[in-house]
């Protein structure tokens, strides 16, 4: 039964909710983007601190414009009848119509993604809504300006998290590598964060 739960934190607006898929529509939802023809995963390179390296995990990006960010740009893939399923399914709850998604695929507990916040000049909307399908993992958040103000929860399966408002000018997050001696038996996640993007 899905359940809606507002998220505490000052200078957000974070809406958490919890089973809005069931079990079987996000196997389903898995299975047809794992084999789509029209996703391309991909490790794409990233600037960290100076540095290039490769993403820890797979990603692709799906939409209507060009997306800038890390120092480079991703040239969009065109959508497909999974992405365009999912996206009429959580624009009811988003209010908002969206142009783009990111794909995130994370293999193993070994994969992460770092801290960070949406909040390119690209973006029209603040409101970013991620979907997550398979594992769960460690979902974090800090305060910017005092990173000891810290708000962790575990998303699951079939779950969708609304980050609007100034979530992501006040705040970063991350989903966190698992211990090592768990990683491996992490199962694969994939996590998906419809956006609005502005034509260039």
């Amino acid at each position: 039964m899905c359940t809606e739960e507002k998220i505490v934190m000052p200078d957000a607006e974070v809406i958490l909710y919890r089973n809005y898929f069931e079990p079987s529509k996000t196997q389903h939802f898995m299975t047809e983007l794992l084999k789509s023809r029209e996703t391309q995963w991909e490790q794409s390179p990233v600037k960290i601190f100076g540095k290039v390296l490769l993403e820890p995990r797979q990603s692709a990006y799906h939409g209507d414009y060009p997306y800038r960010y890390s120092g480079y740009t991703r040239e969009p893939l065109p959508w497909d009848e999974t992405l365009l399923e999912i996206k009429s399914l959580i624009e009811p709850i988003s209010g908002v119509t969206f142009n783009a998604v990111f794909l995130n695929f994370y293999r193993d507990g070994n994969d992460s993604v770092g801290w960070h916040s949406d909040d390119q000049k690209e973006l029209g909307s603040p409101v970013i809504t991620s979907v997550s399908f398979g594992a769960t993992r460690k979902f974090m958040f800090q305060k910017k300006d005092d990173k000891t103000l810290k708000r962790n929860f575990e998303i699951s399966d079939g779950d969708v998290l609304i980050m609007a408002g100034t979530t992501q000018k006040f705040w970063q997050h991350q989903v966190p590598k698992t211990s090592p001696r768990k990683a491996a038996q992490v199962g694969p996640r994939i996590n998906l964060t419809y956006r609005f993007v502005l034509q260039p």
